[in-house]
């Protein structure tokens, strides 16, 4: 059984860092493309950053330079680390994996239940 877990979630000020964490299950890192997407009220979920087992990588202009997505060594977690955050990014962030390398919802089989991130002004 497939396994996301994400955590990390919580409040912080604007101009603040965090960092995401995603416990995938069965090393899925090397098996799956794996990217971070969020979900404002009301709307679609947005892909944010992916990473594939070769560590190629692709974001979202508008986290281009402020987010980094990388796995762990054994391929069982995958971070988010969020810098310099603005209001605007307050969300609720979820983990996928998927079989082809996209910031695409459509193209992502496997959910995590999502972790909230709210940046204050």
């Amino acid at each position: 059984q497939v396994n996301l877990a994400e955590s990390g979630g919580g409040s912080v000020a604007a101009g603040g860092s965090l960092t995401l964490s995603c416990a995938a299950s069965d090393r899925m890192y090397y098996s799956h493309c794996m990217s971070w997407f969020r979900q404002f009220p009301g709307n679609d979920r947005e892909g944010l950053a992916a990473i594939d087992r070769d560590r190629r990588t692709s974001y979202v202009d508008a986290v281009k330079g402020r987010f980094t997505i990388s796995p762990d060594s054994a391929g069982n977690m995958v971070y988010l680390q969020m810098d310099s955050l603005k209001p605007e990014d307050t969300a609720m962030y979820y983990c996928a994996a998927g079989g082809l390398f996209s910031l695409l919802e459509s193209y992502y089989s496997y959910w995590g239940q999502g972790t909230q991130v709210t940046v204050s002004s």
